[in-house]
């Protein structure tokens, strides 16, 4: 579909999404590659970054399409297949690689020209980075607002944008499944498995907790989102 167009929409945890069947092929491919805990998180930050982003005016009229499919896809580098994960890449390039690599081949050529594909591949690449994100294209902004809201919780999104209500509807139709318990896992494997890629982001804190059994896991979670203090939000 032309990023111009209108996609068709459906409504699921009180949320109107694009309905589109590149959109059901990532919603498929995203099954194959990610555990239940993983596939989840990628489809509450879809519904949660359109809750949120509707609500902003500057982001309305964002390429809808692409940002539902960088936000499927946004967690391929935890691919748990290892098919999708290289051995010298931060776990965001491999997932946007990946992303980009499934557009070329599954999507129409003619619609996904090299902005748009430009435009998934910096949301997923980019989604760890609050000083940079929230900088970016409409697009790849309301992707990681949808991300960060999962992690973070209405509370943390400014002005209302994100209602307990609106949150807890998502959470019921798709639990956490110890969200967090796996994304342990998935850092503490990263620093073990190639950790040449985790010394300059978020993901190198993980060498220092993994190595230290006197260091809470409370406290490496907070070490690894503490950099949303910085976070630019739209008012």
């Amino acid at each position: 579909m032309a990023a111009e167009q209108v996609p068709a929409t459906r409504v699921f945890a009180g949320v109107t999404i694009p309905d589109t069947p590149l959109i059901t092929k990532a919603l498929e491919f995203a099954r194959i590659h990610l555990e239940d805990y993983a596939y989840n998180h990628i489809y509450r930050s879809l519904l949660l970054g359109f809750i949120i982003s509707d609500k902003i005016p500057e982001l309305k009229d964002r390429d809808r399409e692409a940002h539902a499919i960088a936000a499927l896809l946004h967690d391929l580098g935890w691919d748990y297949t290892g098919k999708l994960i290289s051995k010298d890449r931060r776990f965001e390039v491999d997932g946007a690689d990946a992303a980009r690599d499934f557009l070329r081949r599954e999507g129409v050529t003619a619609e996904w020209d090299k902005h748009r594909l430009q435009l998934v591949w910096d949301a997923i690449a980019l989604h760890t980075i609050g000083s940079i994100v929230f900088y970016k294209e409409p697009e790849v902004q309301a992707c990681a607002y949808g991300i960060w809201a999962d992690f973070q919780g209405p509370d943390r999104v400014p002005n209302g944008l994100l209602t307990w209500e609106e949150y807890n509807k998502v959470i019921a139709e798709l639990p956490r499944l110890e969200l967090m318990k796996g994304l342990k896992g998935v850092m503490c494997n990263l620093c073990i498995t190639k950790p040449d890629t985790t010394y300059d982001n978020t993901v190198g804190e993980w060498v220092e907790r993994a190595s230290s059994p006197k260091i809470s896991w409370t406290l490496a979670i907070w070490t690894l989102y503490e950099t949303s203090r910085h976070v630019v939000l739209h008012k």
